[in-house]
């Protein structure tokens, strides 16, 4: 079974029609559901995306709710990040200082590391400037 991470401009883009990158979320959602991938993302993941869609949607609140509950009945799996994540996502930012890596990009490229997930739903540069993974 294919396993692919979702990163919050993934989410994103697949729950905002108005998003320039909704038409190709979409597609990719079609895709992993027709073909059954596992779709693992974060807490820190869901955290950041439920704020991107209460503060910059026309929806608000409702929307963010929508997202959490959909999460919630299971639409994708949710890796708690440790605080040996944490800390290693912390190195990640140290050592790349020439980046603009959010903690939370940080902890999701540490996540796929251990989990071996080599592809991601992402539409942020990051993913591919870290350069350890294929941005679907």
């Amino acid at each position: 079974m294919k396993v692919v991470f979702v990163d919050s401009g993934g989410f994103f883009a697949h729950l905002v029609s108005e998003d320039p990158l909704h038409t190709r979320a979409k597609e990719l959602f079609a895709q992993a559901e027709r073909e059954s991938w596992r779709l693992v993302t974060t807490n820190a993941v869901v955290y950041e995306t439920h704020a991107l869609l209460t503060n910059r949607t026309r929806e608000g609140r409702e929307a963010g709710l929508r997202f959490v509950e959909h999460i919630e009945r299971g639409f994708c799996e949710i890796v708690r990040v440790t605080q040996d994540a944490e800390a290693a996502a912390i190195s990640i930012l140290r050592d790349h200082q020439d980046k603009t890596y959010s903690f939370c990009d940080a902890l999701s490229f540490v996540v796929m590391e251990r989990l071996g997930v080599v592809e991601a739903i992402a539409f942020d540069r990051h993913f591919r400037e870290y350069g350890r993974f294929t941005v679907l």
